[in-house]
C-alpha cells in the first residue's frame, strides 16, 4: 500500500510541557521519526549553589508542581547524606507515607485525566465527564483523598512545607492519621470502580511491544515493592543492584540534537523508568488488591508494552493505599513521639535516590564547612524517558503505517502520554558551544 504521511504535532497535548512529533513517509517508506523536545533549559543546580543547605528542598520542590514531594524528600535524603544527619524509624515511616500520597496523586491524575479520554475515545477529560459521569466522579474523589493526603503530612498539598533535613516540623496527630486511614479503606473500593472501568474500554490499548531494559530500585531487606529505599536494578541484571552513588554510570547522560533534555542509556541505546520498570522489576511484592487488579489486565513481570504503563500506574495506585493502611497501624502502635532536630553545617558530598511517580530520580548535592552548596546534579525520570520514546517511535510507526495519518499520529500520541511525562522538568542543559 502506497502511504504519504506528513505528521508535525507542536505540542503534544495533555502531557506536561511541550514536546513535538515529527513523522515524514512516502510511498510507504518512513524517511523520518523524530520525538523532540522544545523547551527552555532549567538551571536547578545553578539555583541552589551558595544557599544553605536547610534551603534546598525548597527550592528544588519547584522543578515540579506535580512531583514537588519526591523532589523534597529525595534532595532532603541527599542532604542528610551528605552531612551525616540520620533521621528517626518514626520520621522515615512519615516521609514515606507523604511519598506514598503523592503517587496516588500523581497516577489517578494521569489516569483519569489524561489517558483515559483516549481509552473511551473522547478528546479530553470534558466530553468523557458527559459519557462517563460516574467514572469521572469517582477519579475525582480519589484524587481528592490524595491531595488531602498530601496537605495532612506536607502542610500543603504540592510543594511541602514540614520536610527539613533530620525529620519534620510538624506531624499529623493520631487521630488525624486515623481518620486518613479510613478514609482510605474506602478509597480501595473506589479504586476497583476506576479498574473496572478501565478495563470496560482494554481492547482500546494499543497491542505493541519492543524489547526493552527496565531500571528502577530494588530493596531487598526486607523485599519490598519500594519507592523511597533500596539500591538501583534493571531486567537487564537479572536482580542484582547497583549502589545509588554510582548512578552515573547508570544513567550515562548525553546531549541529543533533537531535545534541550539529556538522554541517557546503560546497556542498551535506551531504557524506561517508571510504574512498568518498577512493577517488571519487583511485582512479586506488590499487595493483594494490586495484584488481583494487574491479573484483570493479565499484566505480568516482562511485559514490554509501553501503553501498559497506565496499567501499571493503576495497579500501584492499590498498592500504596493497601500499603499506607497497614503503616499507620505499625506507626502508631509504637506510638508517635515529638522529635527535636538539631544539625550543624559541615562539608560534605551526598547523593540520594526515590522513585517519582514517573520514575527513578536522582539527586546529588556537595557542600563546604559552612553547609553552603557548592555543586548540584539532578537527573529527572522524563530526561531517561526521551530515548526510549524515541526507540519506540522508530519501531512503532513501520508496524502501523497502512493504518494512515490519522490512526499514527493518535498511537504516537497515546504513546507519548502512556509515559506521563513532565517534559519541562526534564530540561536541565544544553551542549553549549561558544563562538569567538
Amino acid at each position: 500500500m502506497s502511504v504519504n504521511i506528513r505528521i508535525n504535532v507542536e505540542h503534544t497535548t495533555r502531557v506536561e510541557g511541550h514536546g513535538n512529533i515529527v513523522v515524514n513517509a512516502t510511498d510507504g517508506t518512513v524517511e523520518k521519526v523524530q520525538w523532540q523536545v522544545p523547551e527552555a533549559p532549567r538551571f536547578f543546580e545553578a539555583m541552589v549553589r551558595n544557599r544553605s543547605y536547610e534551603d534546598i528542598q525548597i527550592i528544588v520542590s519547584r522543578i515540579c508542581g506535580i512531583c514537588s514531594i519526591s523532589h523534597s524528600l529525595v534532595a532532603t535524603k541527599a542532604v542528610e547524606n551528605a552531612l551525616g544527619i540520620s533521621v528517626s524509624e518514626q520520621t522515615d515511616t512519615i516521609r514515606t507515607l507523604m511519598h506514598y500520597s503523592e503517587q496516588l496523586q500523581s497516577h489517578i491524575l494521569h489516569i483519569g485525566y489524561l489517558a483515559a479520554p483516549d481509552f473511551f475515545g473522547e478528546p479530553s477529560v470534558i466530553p468523557l465527564a458527559a459519557k462517563a459521569g460516574d467514572v469521572v466522579k469517582t477519579i475525582i474523589s480519589v484524587h481528592r483523598v490524595a491531595n488531602e493526603w498530601s496537605d495532612l503530612i506536607g502542610g500543603r498539598t504540592t510543594h511541602p512545607i514540614t520536610i527539613k533535613p533530620g525529620g519534620f516540623t510538624v506531624i499529623p496527630t493520631e487521630k488525624q492519621f486515623r481518620q486518613l486511614q479510613n478514609t482510605l479503606k474506602e478509597t480501595i473500593t473506589n479504586l476497583k470502580t476506576i479498574a473496572d472501568a478501565v478495563l470496560s474500554v482494554a481492547d482500546n490499548i494499543p497491542n505493541f511491544e519492543r524489547d526493552t531494559e527496565y531500571i528502577s530500585l530494588k530493596q531487598t531487606k526486607p523485599p519490598t515493592y519500594t519507592f523511597y529505599h533500596g539500591e538501583i536494578t534493571s531486567t537487564d541484571i537479572d536482580g542484582e543492584t547497583v549502589s545509588i552513588k554510582d548512578w552515573h554510570k547508570v544513567a550515562n547522560e548525553y546531549v541529543s540534537e533533537q531535545s534541550t533534555a539529556k538522554w541517557t542509556k546503560w546497556h542498551r541505546d535506551s531504557y524506561a523508568v517508571g510504574a512498568l520498570a518498577r512493577f517488571n522489576n519487583n511485582a512479586e511484592l506488590l499487595s493483594p488488591t494490586a495484584k488481583e487488579i494487574a491479573k484483570m489486565f493479565s499484566l505480568e513481570k516482562g511485559c514490554c508494552n509501553p501503553y501498559m504503563n497506565t496499567v501499571a500506574q493503576l495497579a500501584e495506585c492499590a498498592h500504596v493505599v493497601e500499603t499506607s493502611i497497614t503503616m499507620i497501624d505499625q506507626l502508631l502502635a509504637k506510638g508517635l513521639k515529638e522529635e527535636k532536630v538539631s544539625t550543624e553545617s559541615k562539608a560534605g558530598k551526598g547523593v540520594a535516590c526515590v522513585e517519582a511517580p514517573r520514575g527513578i530520580l536522582f539527586h546529588e548535592y556537595e557542600f563546604d564547612n559552612k553547609g553552603n552548596c557548592i555543586a548540584a546534579d539532578i537527573c529527572i525520570p522524563t530526561n531517561q524517558n526521551h530515548a526510549n520514546i524515541q526507540k519506540d517511535f522508530e519501531k512503532l510507526v513501520p508496524e502501523i503505517i497502512d493504518e494512515g495519518q490519522d490512526s499514527v499520529r493518535h498511537k504516537l500520541e497515546m504513546l507519548v502520554r502512556a509515559y506521563d511525562p513532565c517534559i519541562s522538568c526534564s530540561a536541565h542543559m544544553l551542549d553549549v558551544q561558544f563562538v569567538k
